[in-house]
C-alpha cells in the first residue's frame, strides 16, 4: 500500500499536514515529482526509457507524414 505524508504552507500562510494512502498517495507523489523536475520516464530503467523514446519518435514521424 502506497502512503505519503505531505506538509505544506497554504496561501493563508498556515502550515497544513495530511497523510494520503493508496491511489491518492500515488497521485500526490506524481505531482511532487513534477515539482522536483522529474518525469515518469526518468523513473524507468534505461532499456524501458529507450523503448518508449523510440516509440514516441516513430509516432511523431508518422504524424508528420500525415
Amino acid at each position: 500500500m502506497a502512503r505519503v505524508r505531505l506538509r505544506w504552507t497554504g496561501l493563508d500562510g498556515e502550515t497544513h499536514e495530511e497523510e494520503f494512502a493508496d491511489r491518492p498517495a500515488v497521485c500526490v507523489q506524481h505531482e511532487i515529482d513534477h515539482l522536483d523536475g522529474k518525469l515518469f520516464v526518468d523513473l524507468l530503467s534505461a532499456v524501458k526509457r529507450t523503448l518508449i523514446t523510440n516509440r514516441m519518435k516513430k509516432i511523431a514521424r508518422e504524424k508528420a507524414r500525415a
